[in-house]
This record gives structure tokens, C-alpha cells and sequence, in this order.
């Protein structure tokens, strides 16, 4: 990987004068309308063609397209697709016209990408690398969003953003069961998230955003998802985790406007404008020790969660969406929903009415080599306008009292502010930063 970023270094600054290195050429052939220019240097639009021939139609319909220009970002409030590929990168170079060019081209390979087609001209040019890597090639856009937010690590003396960090974009503190938290698997300078309904087109993203980085940010750590664990819409059934229960029933719904506006969106309240329209991620990597859990009673996992399995109800009502009576108590007193369920602890009726809007998904990578066991788990992703108020009380709260804290792990940690949407072909996100 540094090695990588060596030769692209030296591609950049090695050029004869009046030519073009690899990666501006590269730049200009991106995007969908318009021309990204930042300091001068251009980087054009063009729809992918061949030598000769008439542009190849897209393999998407309307149906498979998830706008990507607009006010806030796709892939927060967007009904969760069944596939994810997150990265979060470092920041490798100390210009600032660097980085907003990388950021520029990013957003109109975007464009692009979401709308099913390569990132660029396809010119065949056997003298040079494609312009796309080409795996997603045939594919339809499947539903694809690609999200970019910004870690706490970017606002330093880099590029002069120290006084533009929101106040909400405070460290995590240490939180109960941090113990087993990797630094290699946490933190960066930032994030991409691309859902889509197709494994190939998610991962496309991810490798074709590392590429276009090159001497400018290099990939920290990724993970990949299969299968949703929650629903973000009333159109869609909620799934289950690798613990076979279903989760996120009572998730904030892309339909809830005023969920979204109180919990989600980051509104007027912010110390700093560019943030109005964004929100916050907080990304924790928790293993599930599947081994033991499969050993369990039904009737253990069922108070653990305070659920029925097969039903998702909660264990004082009938049917998914009912909503849980923590008041009742069975005959000898006791509550019928453990006072350390995990439906108890995590609701808003416990936590001063505060929801998060979920939209983790499982993971597996393997064995422990040290253990021989599954490496499998959930990748949480949740989203807020204030991870002060709404996720630190809601996981300290869990990380002290969860009876599900015996079966998880909590390994990787990362939180990132997600600006607003990018508005249109020319802009890029958190581009007022650098106003």
C-alpha cells in the first residue's frame, strides 16, 4: 500500500512540463455534466464510449437509480440495501488543493457510478491503464448510495480546519466493553459507505475510490456487509442478525419526517453551518461469539433480548411491532422483560426519548486463527445530529447493563460527520470548508 502511494507520488511530481500525470488524466476523464475545477486545474465530463462506436446504453432502470445529487445525502434515510463496502482512509498528502481535487473527482465518479455507468470515457488506449476497473461492467447501478463522511483526525493543522470541527464531532469516549477495540480496525480521516443490491457494484466503489486517491489518501481499514440487520423504511420486513433474531424493529423510518428532523438531520442548533443538512456516523465493529450463543437456551436468548425469536415480538405482546410493556411484571413480580433485556436498555422510553437511525449489517471474515472460531458478527452503523446525546448515554447505558454484552465483542470504533448532500456536477462534499 505505501508503496503504492510512493510510485503515484512520484508520477505526480515526475511530469514533463506541459504534460499530464496519470491521475489528471485520469480526473478529467471523470464526472457526468459540468467540469470539477479546484485551483485552476480542470477535470472534465465525459459518458463512457468506445473508439468509434455510439455510447453503450445504461444497464439500469429508474427503479435501480438512487438519485445521488440532493440536499442530504443518499444512503442514510435511503430503504437499506442488502449489500455494503465501507472504507475509512487516511489522508496521506498535506495539500489542500490535493485533497479537494480527490474529493472533487470522488463526487463525479459518483455521479457516475450511481447512475450504472463506469467512472469514466472508455477509450481503450492499450498505452494506458482503463479509466474504470471494470468488474462492475453489465451491471445495473443495483440501488447503489455512496456516503462520505469526515473523521475527527481531519480537522488538525493539515489544512487549517482545527476551527471548523463541530463540537458534536468529539471524540468517542472510552465507553464500557471498549476493551477489545483494535486500532487497526478504528478511526480515519474518513469514510465512504456504498450500499447497493449487488455485491460487485458496492465493492466497485471502494476499489475504483482507492484508486483515484492514490498520492493523496490511502485505505485505514473496510469491511464488508451481507444482509441488512434493520430496516430504514415501512416498506420493508425487518431482517434478522447471526443470532437469528430480528433487529432494529423499532428503527427511525425513512417515511418518520419528524424522526428525522429531531434525531437525524442536523439542523439550526449546530456550531457550524456546513454541517446543516449532514449528520453523524458512528461505525463499531462487534463480533458475536455464535459459538456460545448457539449453546444457549431458547428461553435465555429470548429474555436477552426481550423478544420472542421466531415472532420478533416483544415478550409482553403478540406480534413484531407491538410496543413493549415494560411495566408488566409476571405473577412472583418479576418483570417480563428483564430489567437488563437489551429491548429495555436500548429504547427511547429508557434512553430520554433519544433514537438513532440504524442501518448495520452482518459480517463474516473468516476464523480466529488463535481460536479456530467465527469471525462474524455486525457491522453497526448508526446515524445522528448529536452522538453526545444520543449514542455515548444510549452504549454507555448498554455496556454496563446488557445482558447481551456476554455474547459480543466490540473491535473496530470510528465516528464520522456526514456533510449535506452534494448539490450538483461542480460541487463536492464539505465544500464550503474550504470557502
Amino acid at each position: 500500500m505505501g508503496q503504492a502511494v510512493d510510485d503515484e507520488a512520484t508520477t505526480e511530481t515526475a511530469a514533463e512540463p506541459g504534460t499530464a500525470s496519470r491521475r489528471q488524466v485520469i480526473g478529467r476523464a471523470i464526472g457526468a455534466a459540468g467540469v470539477v475545477a479546484v485551483g485552476g486545474v480542470g477535470y472534465g465530463v465525459a459518458r463512457a464510449t468506445e473508439p468509434g462506436g455510439s455510447p453503450s446504453p445504461p444497464a439500469s432502470s429508474a427503479s435501480d437509480i438512487v438519485p445521488f445529487y440532493g440536499a442530504n445525502q443518499a444512503g442514510i434515510a435511503t430503504p437499506a440495501q442488502d449489500r455494503l463496502a465501507f472504507a475509512a482512509f487516511d489522508v496521506t498528502s498535506g495539500s489542500a488543493q490535493a485533497f479537494q481535487v480527490m474529493l472533487g473527482t470522488w463526487a463525479a465518479a459518483a455521479a457516475q457510478m450511481t447512475k450504472g455507468l463506469p467512472v469514466g470515457a472508455v477509450d481503450n488506449n492499450p498505452q494506458s491503464p482503463p479509466i474504470d476497473t471494470g468488474e462492475a461492467d453489465g451491471l445495473s447501478a443495483a440501488g447503489l448510495t455512496i456516503t462520505v463522511g469526515f473523521g475527527p483526525s481531519l480537522f488538525d493543522h493539515r489544512f487549517g480546519l482545527a476551527g471548523k470541527r463541530p463540537a458534536a464531532l468529539a471524540d468517542l469516549p472510552t465507553l464500557p466493553g471498549d476493551g477489545s477495540l483494535q486500532p487497526a480496525r478504528s478511526g480515519g480521516d474518513l469514510c465512504v459507505q456504498a450500499c447497493a443490491d449487488d455485491p460487485t457494484v458496492a465493492f466497485h466503489v471502494i476499489r475504483n475510490f482507492a484508486r483515484l486517491a492514490r498520492g493523496t489518501a490511502v485505505i485505514r481499514w473496510s469491511q464488508l456487509g451481507f444482509g441488512r440487520t434493520s430496516s430504514t423504511s415501512d416498506s420493508q420486513q425487518t431482517e434478522r442478525n447471526l443470532m437469528g433474531f430480528k433487529d432494529g424493529t423499532r428503527n427511525i423510518k425513512a417515511e418518520a419526517a419528524d424522526d428525522l428532523r429531531d434525531h437525524v438531520w442536523v439542523g439550526s442548533e449546530t456550531d457550524q453551518a456546513w454541517m446543516t443538512g449532514g449528520s453523524y456516523l458512528v461505525a463499531r465493529r462487534i463480533r458475536m461469539l455464535i459459538e456460545s450463543w448457539d449453546t444457549d437456551y431458547l428461553s435465555d436468548q429470548e429474555n436477552v433480548f426481550g423478544r420472542f425469536k421466531t415472532s420478533g415480538a416483544p415478550l409482553t405482546g403478540k406480534s413484531e411491532f407491538d410496543t413493549p410493556d415494560l411495566a408488566a411484571k409476571h405473577t412472583d413480580g418479576t418483570p417480563v422483560i428483564p430489567l437488563n433485556a437489551h429491548i429495555r436498555l436500548a429504547g427511547p422510553e429508557t434512553n430520554n426519548n433519544q433514537k438513532i437511525l440504524r442501518r448495520g449489517y452482518s459480517y463474516t471474515d473468516g476464523i480466529d486463527s488463535a481460536t479456530g472460531l467465527l469471525d462474524a458478527g455486525l457491522f453497526f452503523l448508526a446515524y445522528q445530529k448529536d452522538p453526545r446525546r444520543q449514542f455515548v448515554p444510549i452504549q454507555t447505558r448498554l455496556g454496563h447493563q446488557d445482558n447481551l454484552n456476554e455474547y459480543i465483542r466490540h473491535t473496530g470504533s470510528a465516528l464520522f460527520a456526514v456533510p449535506p448532500g452534494v448539490s450538483a456536477a461542480g460541487d463536492w462534499w464539505g465544500k464550503s470548508l474550504f470557502a
